[in-house]
């Protein structure tokens, strides 16, 4: 298992697997062909569908400009590794093609085909499932966070300082922000309206005021393009802000001790995309915001000293009551339903985390099994409802305002 610097990547929204993984590729074979007169660059399947809405041509133009590029859209075609096909070709100025590259954009903007996975490039940790772990953990005495200090070394707290600052950046930003969010379906902001009715509010229904605004913030940053970290995914990006965020405001956590959350939340983040997927393209939403309510709810659980066996216990009922969910977004936009979905799983973030530490941490069905049933209710689900914007919401939105 690799660096949990790979389930956390800072960028630009909106989606990790459809606007980053397109954006570095195109980056890559630049890179190899330098001198080309021309790109083609045809998209494949999930790519295709969607990847209007989520700004996959305006990625891959902005790294292969000012060379004329043409996009190619096989929206029904779907290549046989992965639902998010790229083939990117150079050509001379006789109109020879000089190379060609087939790359697939696997989630979190992460690269991959069958002879180059950026998943498998370096093995950091030695155990991948979140059982062993906390077989280690409970024999030793240290936590998870200690675990991923121990194999990715100090500098690790480096590049966690910078996410938490990227995270609390876009919270701000989101928060300050107001207007249309670009794209076609007249949507305006929230976050500012929720955040001030909240403080409304009593302290019950106030805290949950403001993690809707807060994960709002961040999920409006990157449907408009805005800087925010994967966590795992863009998509799914305003859940683990809006946590911490809030933990950080009315707990006073230290920063030191928010790194540590981070770094227990990216460990089961990093489990769940190396034994399943947290591309929305491969197994739906489940695997996006499922997997980010699971990550926020072991972060709380570690800050509010929860034991090994709460932290998993929270994280398995964060993955575990998203199963099945489904990734339709209306438009192939990352708005409806994704924006509210944030709010709402890191609302239940909250709710698992209370309900494990009320626990000693014993329950019947591991993380490790949710995960294995999460990747294979993602297989099960019909193509219409994995990111294509052909069936569920999207196909129902589409139909009513024929």
């Amino acid at each position: 298992m690799e660096s949990i610097k790979q389930i956390y990547r800072i960028g630009n929204g909106p989606s990790s697997s459809h606007t980053m993984g397109p954006l570095r590729a195109a980056k890559l074979f630049l890179e190899k062909n330098p001198s080309a007169s021309r790109y083609e660059v045809t998209l494949y399947g999930s790519l295709a569908a969607t990847g209007k809405g989520h700004m996959t041509d305006v990625a891959i133009l902005s790294a292969l400009n000012p060379v004329p590029t043409t996009i190619i859209w096989k929206p029904k075609v779907f290549l046989p590794f992965h639902p998010n096909g790229m083939l990117f070709e150079a050509f001379d100025g006789n109109g020879k093609k000089t190379d060609s590259w087939t790359i697939y954009s696997i989630g979190g903007g992460t690269l991959a085909n069958e002879q180059y996975n950026e998943q498998k490039a370096k093995e950091v940790y030695p155990i991948h499932k979140i059982k062993d772990i906390q077989d280690w953990c409970e024999n030793t005495g240290y936590s998870y966070w200690e675990f991923v200090e121990k194999h990715e070394g100090p500098e690790i707290w480096d590049y966690l300082a910078e996410v938490w600052k990227v995270m609390q950046e876009a919270v701000r930003r989101g928060l300050e922000a107001e207007g249309i969010i670009p794209g076609g379906l007249g949507l305006r902001r929230k976050a500012s309206d929720y955040m001030i009715r909240a403080r409304g509010y009593g302290s019950s229904i106030k805290n949950r005021g403001l993690i809707y605004a807060y994960a709002l913030a961040v999920s409006e940053e990157n449907a408009c393009g805005g800087k925010i970290v994967t966590a795992p995914t863009c998509g799914s990006c305003g859940v683990m802000p809006a946590v911490l965020y809030h933990l950080k405001d009315t707990r006073e956590f230290r920063d030191s001790r928010i790194l540590r959350a981070l770094a227990t939340a990216g460990l089961f983040g990093n489990v769940v995309r190396t034994n399943a997927s947290v591309s929305g393209a491969e197994v739906g939403c489940q695997g996006e915001v499922g997997v980010a309510c699971a990550m926020a709810a072991a972060a709380a659980s570690q800050l509010f000293g929860g034991t090994p066996a709460q932290i998993e216990y929270a994280a398995e009922m964060g993955l575990e009551h998203h199963l099945g969910l489904t990734c339709d977004p209306v438009c192939g936009l990352v708005q409806i339903p994704c924006i509210e979905r944030n709010a709402f799983a890191a609302a239940r973030a909250l709710d698992a985390n209370t309900f494990s530490n009320f626990s000693d941490g014993r329950h019947r069905v591991s993380f490790d099994q949710v995960v294995e049933v999460m990747k294979q209710t993602g297989h099960d689900l019909p193509s219409l409802y994995k990111e294509t914007s052909q069936g569920g919401l999207a196909k129902k939105y589409h139909e009513k305002n024929e």
